[in-house]
């Protein structure tokens, strides 16, 4: 197999912060669409290779398929060490893991779409009000990021690690719906420090969206 396939959606945070990991690795991979909004992740080839029709799912070769953002970047880590995602040291690793967790668990699965529109059908949520929902839960959970943040360079040091590879992504969504960011200006700073490196510009959804 010539490098990975990664089944992908361009505005998937998830995938996102897939894409943004792959380019840290340098390692090969190609993507291949799955429109969230055309419902093409219900479809019966996608649910083969993502049993809960999620995005993304990383085909690795083999007749291996990896599901689950945090699960593909820490497979990436052990399969591809350099440059490094996560800690070597256990307590650090595990400080990294509960503060990508604040994004990868609480932030992001109670914001995503299938969530949004579950509120619209079973709640008659209009946009406002599923804006305030999205915006609230995204609020809660950068104050906490804010806090741990570091000053200067990435939450992975000098590097950006496995915390940046989950912000960058939570931060665009953010930015769609309108959240006043300026409360939480290290996690800004960190946003335009990974900005300025081509592993996260080359995997920003403007940059891999399908053609119209």
């Amino acid at each position: 197999m010539n490098g990975y396939t990664l089944y992908d959606y361009h505005r998937s945070s998830a995938a996102y912060r897939v894409r943004i990991a792959l380019n840290l690795k340098g390692v090969a991979w190609t993507s291949v669409a799955v429109s969230l909004l055309k419902g093409e992740h219900r479809a019966a080839g996608h649910l083969a290779r993502n049993r809960q029709g999620l995005i993304p799912a990383l085909d690795i070769g083999g007749g291996t398929m990896l599901t689950q953002s945090l699960a593909i970047l820490d497979w990436l880590d052990a399969a591809h060490p350099h440059p490094g995602l996560f800690p070597a040291d256990p307590l650090d690793r595990a400080r990294a893991m509960a503060l990508a967790l604040v994004i990868v668990a609480d932030i992001h699965p109670i914001d995503n779409l299938r969530v949004l529109q579950r509120l619209e059908a079973q709640f008659g949520a209009d946009a406002d009000a599923k804006g305030d929902w999205y915006r609230h839960w995204i609020a809660q959970g950068l104050v906490a990021l804010e806090a741990a943040a570091p000053a200067d360079g990435f939450f992975g040091g000098d590097a950006p690690g496995v915390v940046d590879c989950c912000l960058v992504p939570q931060l665009y969504n953010a930015r769609r719906f309108d959240l006043d960011l300026s409360p939480w200006p290290r996690l800004v700073a960190i946003d335009a420090r990974a900005a300025d490196l081509p592993a996260f510009a080359a995997a920003h959804p403007d940059a891999v969206a399908p053609a119209a």
